[in-house]
């Protein structure tokens, strides 16, 4: 019996490792991505399409995706300043501090998000914050409102737009920028109509990812919030608030909301991929 099986085995084909690992990649991808989100989907129509569009007569849904929006409207344009300026600098400059600053641009990846809004609480909480006092001197409130949401939401994303950047402007070089200064280009002519207009597809694909993680963020903003119904409440906030007070429906939904965002930013980020090769293809070889 033993002399058949193993006949039997020997006989079997084996995969190759060229089929074997995607084979084992695309199951991870899906038990661990495909399934939960499909969980998402099917709860919020579990009861239907109408009920579905009923849950988005919440005015407190509506005030967490204005909120997040807000947050988003902030955070957004104030990181691609900073990130252009940043990733400028460090590219095209070299000055004391640099290897500092680079280092400071990372720290948002090294460091949980919990911790931020708790750097945050610490500095600006108007009972015993480093500024609190100076704060609620000038009538101004960080902690517990959406300034604090704004700012947390700023720290954590601020190195998306200079990490893209950076390592085109290193691989371009800048025999183009000092062609143009040899014409009597100024500094800021150089900026608009040379740098940056060889590092436009890294800018739009840094503001596709500064969007999407400043409107999924939950840690930094959930320390620093308060998570106040209709108050200081973004979508995020919103949605694990509505699990745990198990109206599933409404959370299911506002998740499929948060999760379309996402996959709508997956979708742009694979089309300027696609771009930014096709434009490195066709530069000619010098």
């Amino acid at each position: 019996m033993r002399s058949l099986l193993r006949s039997f085995s020997k006989a079997l084909p084996r995969p190759s490792a060229a089929v074997l690992i995607p084979l084992i990649a695309c199951l991870y991808v899906g038990v661990i991505i495909v399934l939960p989100a499909l969980e998402v989907v099917s709860g919020a129509f579990a009861k239907g399409l109408k009920p579905f569009i009923e849950n988005f007569q919440s005015e407190e849904l509506r005030s967490a995706v204005l909120l997040t929006l807000r947050c988003t409207l902030i955070a957004v344009p104030a990181n691609t300043i900073f990130g252009l300026a940043a990733a400028t600098a460090i590219a095209r400059r070299q000055f004391p501090g640099k290897a500092l600053l680079l280092s400071v641009i990372d720290l948002p990846f090294s460091i949980s998000p919990v911790v931020v809004g708790l750097m945050l609480v610490l500095l600006y909480s108007p009972t015993n914050g480093l500024f609190g006092g100076i704060v609620s001197s000038l009538g101004w409130q960080i902690i517990f409102s959406w300034p604090g949401m704004a700012l947390a939401t700023v720290i954590v994303t601020f190195p998306f737009m200079a990490r893209e950047v950076i390592p085109l402007l290193e691989e371009e070089g800048w025999d183009q920028e000092e062609a143009a200064r040899t014409l009597g280009a100024s500094d800021w002519q150089v900026f608009w109509k040379v740098t940056l207009p060889s590092v436009r597809w890294a800018v739009v694909y840094g503001l596709i990812l500064t969007t999407a993680r400043a409107l999924g963020e939950f840690g930094a903003v959930a320390v620093v919030s308060g998570n106040i119904a209709g108050q200081t409440q973004t979508l995020p906030l919103f949605i694990e608030d509505a699990y745990k007070q198990y109206d599933t429906e409404l959370a299911y939904g506002a998740a499929l909301i948060l999760g379309g965002v996402g996959l709508v930013s997956l979708l742009l980020k694979l089309v300027v991929e696609q771009l930014m090769g096709g434009v490195k293809e066709s530069k000619p070889i010098n």
